[in-house]
């Protein structure tokens, strides 16, 4: 008798961890488009790259507003921000290259940051009064720098912070704070003065958002986030019904879920 009752426990508790894991993400909509690589802005605009090396612009409910076909311009598009929905950075890290684009996808200035002796970097982000951050990788510094390239200000030679080298792959400027993500090394959050706040050993993650108090990132399977008021770690694994994606990315409470040929997008309950 107690086996069985073991049993009817185990399958019980099994579809309830099923249930909760699938009530988190609700389907909102799907946009039928193949896509590499994706974008969103804070209006929910969706910004696709495809396999044709177009960049499509759709709006929230799904329709396609604009299309940039220069893409390959720089070579190789290493990473978008949208955090601006009037002004989407394009970086092509081969060439040491930011495009910056308006609303509608028409090219407003280009940076070529060798101009500049600023030949790699690792990383760019948008800053909250509309210029723009970049790890210099040579120096060793977070510099910003204006529409023209012209350096503004920049930080202390993080070798003189940290033990071990830190190479942002992520800059994020939200809410008087920079954050820096280094898969390796974890989340540095500095001050717009260059004072490290806080470092956080939080590795291994993907397409790093920040969301009020919480650091969110994902695998291949799951959802976590990381509150940096409390250092509690929670955990959302993905439902079986999501089959296979090539990629995902939280931003404005929602996940957007790549597979070959459509952007699957999700209300997701934190």
């Amino acid at each position: 008798m107690k086996p069985l009752l073991a049993t009817i426990s185990i399958l019980l508790l099994s579809i309830l961890c099923w249930a909760q894991g699938d009530s988190t993400f609700q389907l909102v909509r799907t946009i039928k488009v193949a896509a590499t690589d994706i974008a969103v802005d804070n209006l929910n605009n969706i910004y696709v790259l495809t396999p044709t090396d177009q960049l499509k612009k759709y709006n929230p409910a799904g329709d396609s507003i604009s299309v940039y076909n220069e893409t390959k311009r720089f070579g190789k598009l290493h990473s978008m921000d949208a955090s601006n929905p009037l002004k989407l950075l394009l970086y092509y890290k081969d060439f040491a290259t930011i495009v910056i684009l308006d609303r509608q996808l028409s090219i407003r200035s280009t940076i070529d940051l060798r101009r500049q002796n600023i030949t790699q970097v690792s990383a760019i982000g948008l800053s909250y009064d509309n210029n723009i951050w970049v790890f210099d990788a040579v120096d060793n510094k977070l510099k910003k720098i204006d529409e023209y390239g012209a350096t503004l200000s920049e930080f202390t030679d993080f070798r003189t912070i940290f033990s071990k080298s830190f190479v942002p792959e992520r800059i994020i400027d939200y809410n008087g704070s920079v954050y820096l993500y280094d898969p390796a090394q974890g989340v540095a959050i500095f001050d717009y003065y260059g004072t490290l706040q806080k470092k956080l050993s939080i590795t291994g993650w993907k397409n790093i958002a920040i969301l009020d108090k919480q650091i969110i990132g994902t695998d291949n399977s799951t959802i976590y986030t990381f509150y940096t008021n409390n250092l509690m770690e929670r955990k959302y694994q993905f439902p079986s019904s999501f089959g296979s994606f090539t990629q995902y990315l939280i931003a404005n409470t929602h996940l957007f879920a790549l597979s070959k040929d459509a952007v699957n997008i999700y209300t997701v309950r934190f």
